[in-house]
């Protein structure tokens, strides 16, 4: 184990992309837990699409960062000294830590994992906030009936993933819309996705719905955002539901984007738009939980992470967010 201590720290806002030049990489002493807490070698960290908007000097439903402070997001990582009496040294834990190779948390604050369920990386997708986000958002915000179709943005990643298998859980036809032949074939293939439209080498969204949602959509599950989501809001049947989870097609925009006037397209199907934060449904996360961990338990839940080694790549890690990088969750491999 280092003696020493790296960490990430946000050195400057972006204008439009994030770079390189808003990461620097430190190096000090490795911290000391106090009392109620507890030191943490970090195994695995989560990069997410939501910490782009808190790069931005703006209020957000994610409190932003300023320039000067340690990154911070979802860990996973081991025990390794403890001023609590809840943990031991030895005892894994997934909480919201620094982008560092040692993080000390607030024993109140962590949750214990258990390995034997799944990999570690699992605790930071199908097991984590994302797990949560797609199981709340799925089944509170979209409602699924069975013989639904079911359409959802960004499906091969974190959120959509769990989000499409869900549904076909509730008996629903399933579309997914993601960026390579290799992901649309994992959506069909693997997880069990009627149909999947590779939106980089489609010109005409609108026409591939039509073939791959022939009856309407009755849900939509928007993680992107954009032209998709332009073209999904002209096919909802009557009653439809959308669950605007994300917009990552515009996390990156200086200005207001204009296109199609949306609201319009919901008066004739009485749709009902609802945005969600998975934050809203703290007291009912034990729930998801339990539900999720015997589907993946069970082999009823499927669940893939792409895994970027080293804590010095963590930058690149979350940068590849925004150019679809990832199948699956994307987490940085701090430690062995």
């Amino acid at each position: 184990m280092r003696d020493s201590n790296r960490e990430w720290y946000f050195a400057e806002r972006p204008e439009g992309e994030p770079n390189l030049d808003c990461f620097e990489l430190r190096e000090g002493e490795k911290p000391e837990p106090r009392h109620g807490e507890i030191l943490v070698r970090v195994r695995y960290l989560s990069v997410d699409p939501y910490m782009r908007g808190r790069m931005r000097d703006t209020e957000s439903y994610a409190e932003p960062w300023d320039v000067g402070d340690a990154l911070k997001g979802g860990i996973v990582g081991e025990v390794v000294a403890s001023e609590s009496d809840r943990y031991e040294s030895g005892d894994f834990v997934t909480g919201e830590g620094t982008w560092a190779d040692y993080t000390v948390l607030d024993a109140d604050d962590v949750a214990p994992v258990d390995p034997e369920i799944a990999g570690l990386p699992a605790y930071l997708g199908v097991l984590g906030m994302p797990g949560r986000t797609a199981y709340f958002g799925l089944l509170d915000a979209g409602e699924p009936k069975p013989g639904d179709t079911v359409v959802v943005s960004g499906a091969a990643g974190a959120v959509g993933s769990v989000v499409g298998q869900i549904a076909k859980l509730n008996g629903c036809r399933v579309v997914g819309f993601a960026g390579s032949d290799e992901k649309t074939d994992w959506l069909t293939d693997d997880l069990g996705f009627d149909a999947a439209v590779n939106y980089k080498t489609t010109d005409d969204y609108s026409a591939a719905l039509d073939d791959a949602a022939p009856d309407g959509v009755d849900v939509y599950f928007d993680n992107v955002g954009g032209p998709i989501t332009d073209a999904v809001f002209t096919k909802l049947n009557v009653d439809a539901r959308v669950a605007v989870c994300g917009q990552i097609a515009h996390y990156n925009d200086e200005g207001v984007p204009t296109g199609p006037r949306k609201l319009p397209m919901l008066i004739a199907p009485r749709a009902k738009v609802q945005g969600l934060l998975v934050g809203d449904y703290a007291t009912r996360f034990g729930e998801a939980s339990e539900q999720l961990g015997e589907w993946v338990a069970t082999g009823t839940l499927e669940h893939r992470e792409t895994v970027v080694e080293g804590l010095e790549n963590a930058p690149d890690a979350f940068l590849g967010l925004f150019s679809g990088d990832n199948i699956g969750k994307q987490v940085v491999r701090v430690s062995e």
